[in-house]
């Protein structure tokens, strides 16, 4: 079994506290708070717990995934789960049935390495092999159908084959050349815009800078140049 600690803070600056540990029966690959309980990728499975007295408790479970489920995040309603050879899924928990919904996935299954939400449509992944991508759902995504329980049966039957009812759109793609395993969106400053800052597996770490005009696509490439002919600096690239 793998234990699943759960430490609590104590206020100013006390040493966390081991509250209790819990048993799984899986790796816990990644961990996400959601409405004041806790979703926890326990190998192939999603898990919902609610903090109890001497462990935590198992409210509810998602089984459609692969292999493992390796990072959440949460923004709003909606639950952005990647598989590890799976690439993203979206879901949301219905408190009614107290089930989770899965109604977008990617439509390329993507080796996900790291990934990190843009907005409340718009997420970033990076795969093993060294690509940075951006997708973004659908307009016409509709949370709040009620699915057939004919249609929900057999998916939950076949498995994985069958994928969800609305696919990502990839927005842009970026071949980095190295292994993202970090990422994050960040402001480097009060007045800046915010930026994607990355990891890599060799060490590096860089930077994605949105352009907001032509006019700094115009520079950053002809600073590009400049820095091929004169100086010896870190490349910066466009997108």
């Amino acid at each position: 079994d793998a234990p699943l600690p759960e430490p609590e803070a104590e206020g100013g600056p006390s040493p966390i506290e081991l509250l209790h540990k819990t048993p799984v029966e899986d790796v816990p690959y990644s961990l996400a708070q959601y409405k004041g309980r806790l979703l926890a990728g326990i190998g192939s499975v999603l898990k919902l717990f609610e903090i109890g007295k001497k462990k935590l408790l198992r409210k509810c479970e998602y089984k459609h995934f692969q292999t493992a489920v390796n990072t959440i995040q949460v923004i709003g309603e909606r639950i952005f789960a990647t598989d590890m050879s799976d690439s993203f899924h979206v879901l949301r928990h219905k408190q009614q049935d107290n089930q989770f919904h899965e109604f977008a996935d990617d439509v390329l299954p993507r080796w996900i390495s790291a990934a990190t939400i843009l907005d409340y449509s718009t997420v970033a992944g990076a795969d093993k092999f060294e690509n940075l991508f951006i997708c973004r759902l659908p307009q016409n995504v509709e949370e709040d159908i009620e699915e057939d329980p004919l249609t929900y049966k057999f998916k939950w039957e076949t498995g994985y084959l069958n994928g969800a009812a609305f696919k990502l759109d990839q927005i842009c793609s970026f071949y980095v050349g190295e292994m993202i395993t970090s990422l994050t969106k960040a402001s480097l400053s009060n007045t800046s815009n915010e930026v994607l800052v990355f990891g890599t597996s060799m060490g590096s770490i860089g930077v994605f800078y949105p352009f907001d005009s032509r006019e700094d696509v115009d520079f950053f490439l002809h600073l590009e140049t400049v820095s091929y002919t004169h100086l010896t600096l870190p490349t910066i690239y466009s997108v």
